[in-house]
């Protein structure tokens, strides 16, 4: 099921114009999502810290890998390249990366979308804890709503497109 909608995604992406810029990996749904772009026309922008690459994960196909010193660069180079963020089903390192970038958008370090493919409702229990933090004080609804959330590739891309960003958190006339 994963699977199928990171293809799904790819293609989406891909049909629709704009390149990939992910991790750089060639296995799990990084090299998934990778090899989906490529087969639909799409480019595909890895950028991977060096000991990743000795490890033999990059993926020898896509259409250009950036390689740095670690993962902080790995990020940051990232987040250059971007013009959005997305993140699919994934594990520790998808929270880790899909926070980040997060928090740099509600700290005005950028102003770019950040979003949730929500394939069968993966990400609901997050947007269940969120909901309870904005609830609870500890996160402002301002930010909350600003994280696109859509269950289609389709659908989320046009959220992206409307997508305006947030205040940044401690701007001018901010109480947050």
């Amino acid at each position: 099921m994963y699977e199928q909608a990171a293809e799904n995604f790819a293609r989406t992406v891909a049909s629709s114009g704009r390149a990939i810029v992910y991790g750089g990996g060639r296995v799990g749904l990084m090299g998934t999502i990778a090899d989906a772009a490529r087969a639909a026309g799409g480019e595909v922008f890895g950028v991977m810290p060096q000991v990743l690459v000795d490890g033999e994960l990059a993926h020898p196909g896509i259409t250009s890998l950036e390689v740095v010193p670690n993962m902080h660069a790995r990020k940051h180079r990232m987040s250059e390249l971007a013009d959005g963020f997305v993140a699919l089903p994934g594990g520790a390192g998808t929270l880790e990366e899909l926070f980040e970038v997060w928090t740099w958008q509600q700290l005005g370090i950028h102003a770019k979308p950040v979003a949730l493919l929500d394939v069968d409702g993966f990400w609901q229990p997050l947007l269940n804890m969120l909901d309870h933090m904005t609830d609870q004080g500890f996160l402002a609804p301002q930010f909350r709503d600003s994280l696109v959330v859509a269950s289609e590739p389709e659908a989320l891309l046009d959220a992206l497109s409307l997508w305006e960003a947030p205040a940044a958190k401690w701007g001018a006339g901010s109480k947050n």
